[in-house]
């Protein structure tokens, strides 16, 4: 009888080899996942701001066709928010503004905006992750002209 405890009580429970192997196993595919997953959430980034840089060049395209002109980098894009001093037709300003909120870029910085642009009439850009000028990959500015 003592014999067949002692089967019963081996074959209960996992051995340190099986745990350890089970665990490679995990760290393994956790590994794999995050490699594949990390880099979605900055392409996500990059196609964020791209959206909301359409977003505010179509509110410019809006203030244009009722204003005249772009507003002057002096202006800024707060101009599509709340009515800025000067405008030629200010019977003509959208109540409420053109767009509702400013969006900050996907790294939490304000959108820089130029009338005359570089690139066109009006250039709408962020710095990228970095937040300095120029940069590759994540770091890359991205801009209306792009």
């Amino acid at each position: 009888m003592r014999i067949v405890e002692k089967k019963r009580r081996k074959k209960n429970g996992f051995t340190l080899v099986e745990l350890m192997v089970v665990i490679v196993i995990v760290g393994l595919l956790a590994t794999i996942v995050a490699l594949n997953v990390i880099p979605s959430g900055d392409t996500a980034r990059v196609q964020k701001a791209k959206a909301d840089i359409a977003t505010i060049e179509q509110a410019l395209e809006m203030y244009r066709l009722q204003q005249s002109n772009y507003p002057t980098t002096a202006q800024g894009l707060a101009a599509l928010t709340s009515a800025p001093a000067g405008l030629p037709n200010p019977a003509a300003y959208q109540a409420g503004g053109y767009i509702k909120k400013l969006p900050e870029d996907p790294w939490g910085n304000a959108y820089l905006y130029a009338s005359p642009g570089k690139h066109g009439a009006v250039d709408i850009w962020t710095n990228g992750a970095d937040g300095k000028e120029g940069g590759e990959g994540i770091n890359a500015d991205i801009g209306s002209w792009q």
